[in-house]
């Protein structure tokens, strides 16, 4: 049933979202009742999924994804060959790319200050206000500052897988999961894409996007699991 699901919604609507939602049942399937099956289910499991995966992306890639984003894997994994319509890519569907790399380049170890990135002001990056948001951070707090987001993203999620394993329910615990994975899938997926590791998606990254529904909906999110995580403190 849940792979039909997947299957619908990314067919009809969006593959991120069906690949992000994929990632939830992931971590949430892995830590809903681990400790009561027997350990030789999980290799099988994985061992499934690898299989799964290998046979599907053929299909996958020439029958669900778009014009677009196969040009984007294209471009990615360098299987254009043709030089005139790798030119052409280059200049649009790389462009985003391009300037976001010239940007985070730009700002050298230190940046050039809150406000004084010359590509920021100069709105060379396009969506940098929401999907590339990463790239400003680069220009104008430079290598330090950025790994300073990093640096706390891997702390705030740290805490929540800490909290998830002391959670009495299992109801808080797989929800702590699953929040984590959430955040770790937008984190790694923006932040790869910004940086050329990946292949251009349209992903906020959470808590510094522009955008009030991203912003409510991971404010919400942690809401809750502090929520539960403070009941199971009261319970003492």
């Amino acid at each position: 049933v849940i792979i039909i699901a997947l299957s619908i919604l990314s067919l009809k609507f969006s593959v991120v979202t069906a690949s992000i939602i994929a990632a939830i049942l992931i971590f949430g399937f892995h830590f809903l009742g681990r400790k009561k099956r027997p350990q030789i289910l999980q290799p099988i499991a994985v061992l499934m999924l690898c299989i799964g995966f290998s046979f599907g992306v053929k299909y996958f890639y020439n029958h669900i994804l778009k014009d677009h984003q196969k040009d984007r894997i294209s471009l990615w994994l360098r299987l254009e060959k043709d030089p005139e319509k790798l030119h052409k890519m280059k200049q649009t569907i790389m462009y985003n790319l391009n300037e976001s790399e010239k940007a985070i380049s730009s700002g050298g170890l230190y940046g050039k200050g809150f406000m004084e990135g010359t590509r920021t002001t100069g709105k060379f990056v396009p969506e940098q206000h929401t999907d590339y948001i990463f790239s400003t951070v680069g220009e104008e707090w430079g290598f330090l500052g950025s790994a300073l987001v990093i640096i706390l993203f891997v702390a705030l999620l740290l805490r929540i897988l800490y909290l998830s394993e002391l959670q009495k329910s299992q109801f808080s615990r797989v929800y702590g999961y699953s929040v984590a994975s959430i955040l770790f899938v937008h984190f790694m997926i923006n932040i790869g894409m910004v940086m050329g590791l990946i292949p251009t998606v349209g992903i906020p990254l959470p808590f510094f996007s522009y955008g009030g529904s991203g912003l409510w909906g991971f404010t919400i999110l942690l809401f809750i699991f502090v929520k539960l995580d403070s009941n199971r403190i009261n319970e003492w």
